[in-house]
Parts: C-alpha cells; sequence; structure tokens
C-alpha cells in the first residue's frame, strides 16, 4: 500500500546522536515542524552504502538550508554504526559523517515503511521525504545494487516546499504550472 499523503508510520531507534553512550533515541515527533529526509539501505560496511552516504554528508548543507533533517537507517546495530562511522575511508570506513545513522535493530521500522527484505533481515534502498506535519510526501525504493541521487533528492525536496505542480524536469528557479 503507497504511503504517500499518509502520516508517516512512527519509529523509535537507537542513533548515533550521541557517539560516546550511544543511547540517544531518535523518534518521527524529533522531527515535527521541520523536513526529514530518512533513507534506508542495506548494511554497514558494504560497497555501494557508503558512496550514498558520504554523498549525503558532502551536501548536508543543502538540506540544512532547505530546513530538513537527514537520517540514516539500517537493520544492523548502533555498534556496528559507530565502528562504521569511526573506521577511516582507506579501511572502508566511513571516516566520520554529521548526521546520525539509525539502529533499526529489530527491524520494526523497515517492515513499516514496506523496505524490509524478510529473508535476508536487510532494507532495500528506500528514500522517504516527511513534511514538518509528519506527512509522508514522498517515497523511492531501490534495488540494493543500485545507489541512489543525490541531486534529485534536493530537487524533490524543493519542489514539495515549492507547492504548486511542478513538471517533468522542472529544477529550482523555474516556473511552475
Amino acid at each position: 500500500m503507497p504511503l504517500v499523503g499518509r502520516p508517516a508510520p512512527d519509529f523509535d531507534m537507537l542513533s548515533t546522536k550521541n557517539m560516546e553512550t550511544l543511547n540517544e533515541r531518535v523518534k518521527l515527533s524529533d522531527y515535527k515542524g521541520k523536513w526529514l529526509v530518512m533513507f534506508f539501505y542495506p548494511a554497514d560496511f558494504t560497497f555501494v552504502c557508503p558512496t550514498e552516504i558520504l554523498a549525503i554528508n558532502e551536501r548536508l548543507q543543502e538540506f540544512k538550508d532547505l530546513d530538513a533533517e537527514v537520517l540514516g537507517v539500517s537493520t544492523d546495530s548502533v555498534h556496528s554504526h559507530k565502528a562504521w562511522i569511526n573506521t577511516s575511508k582507506a579501511d572502508h570506513g566511513l571516516g566520520g559523517i554529521n548526521y546520525p545513522l539509525a539502529a533499526d535493530f529489530t527491524k520494526t521500522v523497515a517492515r513499516s515503511y514496506d523496505v524490509l527484505v524478510e529473508e535476508e533481515g536487510v532494507a532495500l534502498r528506500g528514500l522517504f521525504i516527511i513534511d514538518p506535519d509528519g506527512i509522508l510526501q514522498y517515497q523511492v525504493v531501490h534495488n540494493m545494487d543500485v545507489g541512489r541521487s543525490v541531486d534529485e533528492t534536493l530537487r524533490v525536496l524543493e519542489a514539495l516546499q515549492m507547492g504548486g505542480l511542478c513538471p517533468a524536469n522542472w529544477k529550482p528557479g523555474q516556473a511552475t504550472l
């Protein structure tokens, strides 16, 4: 069932917001009044996932300039997230990022956003944009082998914030219909 246009499924997960204690939770209600770009990825210490996480991190200020927060989610533990964040890029780690990763260790959130591959216990590459009122406005799900476009995510976020009708290939600064 499509989730777009409905209240986003609630969530409550441990995160890397506090890298020292790893006890800070993230909840949907934490993002009330802001746009949230939440994306699921299959697993820490893999090949395509760091390219996406780091590409978003490089453009994080653009998301912040649009009053949007970013949250990455996988079914790994916060301990795995911390190890991956603290591992250098040369050693196939992230080498630090400026937004939190959440641990959907119980797989409840991936299941509620319909991105869980039950047989494997991992999430597909699902990306969701939730508006300041908690309504899911955009969802896209990719095969595990295909990374997402940060340019397209930012374009869609800006289109949603514009309101009105945005034609195909609309770009920020262009007229709407």
